[in-house]
Parts: C-alpha cells; sequence; structure tokens
C-alpha cells in the first residue's frame, strides 16, 4: 500500500471512531446537554432522565475520545465539553443542520 493510501485509511479509522462515539442517541442528549455548561451525573440524569449507569458508560466513551473532559469539585466529577474542538464543531453542525437538514425534514429539499 503507497504512503498517501494508508494516510487515508488510517484517517478513514479515525473518522469511523469519531463519528461512531457520536453513533447514539444517549450520546447526543448528553453532549447537547453539556452545552449549557458542566454537569455531574445526577444533573446529566435530570436533564436527560437516562439511569446514572447509563450516562456514566456513555461520558466514559465521550471522554475517551476527546470530546468531554471531567473535573473533580468536592467528591462530584462534573463533566465539560471540549470548548477547543467540539463546541465550535456543535456550531458549525447547527449551521449545517439549519440550512439543509431542516429543509430534509421539511420535505422541501
Amino acid at each position: 500500500m503507497q504512503s498517501s493510501e494508508h494516510k487515508m485509511e488510517h484517517m478513514h479509522g479515525a473518522y469511523k471512531l469519531f463519528f461512531g462515539a457520536l453513533a447514539t442517541d444517549s450520546r447526543l442528549h448528553l453532549l447537547n446537554a453539556l452545552r449549557h455548561g458542566p454537569k455531574n451525573v445526577s444533573e446529566l440524569g435530570a436533564a436527560t432522565r437516562y439511569e446514572q449507569s447509563l450516562i456514566s458508560h456513555n461520558l466514559k466513551i465521550l471522554e475517551y475520545h476527546g470530546m468531554v473532559f471531567p473535573e473533580r469539585r468536592g467528591k462530584f466529577k462534573y463533566y465539560r465539553l471540549n470548548d477547543q474542538t467540539i463546541t465550535p464543531l456543535l456550531r458549525l453542525i447547527d449551521a449545517h443542520i439549519k440550512k439543509y437538514c431542516c429543509k430534509i425534514l421539511e420535505g422541501t429539499r
């Protein structure tokens, strides 16, 4: 395999990992809940109505992929979005959805 082909395959794999981390409703709900600021698991449970075990499991996946960061405050761990990459990416996705996907959902595209 040529070097450029190898790099393309590597990037393809990285894209699969990244988008795979976003491929569940629960993780998308957690990311959206964190857009309003850091929250602990209990607060995320109140915001999403998910069980704490499901929230903790999905936060570990989001943390592993660098999408959220934990921060200890007393006896609680608070999670926040990665403000350098994920917050701007969500804004970009919002703009794309508004321009293209809403039209698809409305049947005007």
